[in-house]
């Protein structure tokens, strides 16, 4: 450990002494425990110079400042070099979204519904593929017991409609929720 006096560049920035780079100042951290013991020095303001990898800490407020090396874990990760641009591949047009057709709640007859290969079906609301949930157990929500996945049903990402299988029937119909 030695004790070195710093300078200060035309900026009023403190200086390294070995590369004179323009030191980094680092506020000081939270008491870390380091092989079992308590680490007070992690508290302490720091001025670091990422180039040579060393840290310099002012002895008492004397403008004196100790050198130590460099964490490996508190190292800035090297800057990126320069790349050159590369040419932007030809941008293809874009086809304006068809907007489906959705049927009104009320026009739309319980139906029988079947799973396909993928665990989906085509929607009986607006034609898109709906997603299967299988049913499960009753969950907590807010303090509130949920029965909405208790039950097996369809859901459609599109129109976000749910199609719930009525009771004793293999006949689904549109559901709220």
């Amino acid at each position: 450990m030695s004790v070195t006096q710093l300078k200060l560049n035309a900026n009023k920035k403190l200086i390294c002494p070995k590369c004179n780079g323009e030191l980094r100042f680092a506020e000081g951290g939270a008491v870390r425990i380091v092989n079992g013991k308590v680490d007070m020095d992690a508290t302490l303001p720091r001025h670091i110079c990422d180039h040579c990898g060393v840290f310099y800490r002012e002895l008492l407020g004397s403008g004196y400042y100790n050198v130590f090396t460099l964490p490996k874990e508190d190292r800035l990760p090297p800057k990126p070099q320069a790349v050159k641009p590369v040419a932007a591949p030809p941008v293809k047009p874009v086809i304006p979204s068809i907007k489906k057709r959705v049927m009104a709640t009320g026009d739309i007859p319980p139906t029988i519904l079947k799973r396909e290969a993928d665990g989906k079906c085509p929607c009986p609301r607006c034609g898109d593929r709906m997603n299967f949930i299988e049913a499960g157990p009753v969950q907590i929500v807010n303090g509130k017991p949920d029965f909405s996945n208790t039950i097996d049903h369809f859901v459609c990402p599109y129109c976000r409609s749910v199609f719930r299988k009525i009771v004793g029937t293999d006949y689904f119909q549109w559901s709220e929720k």
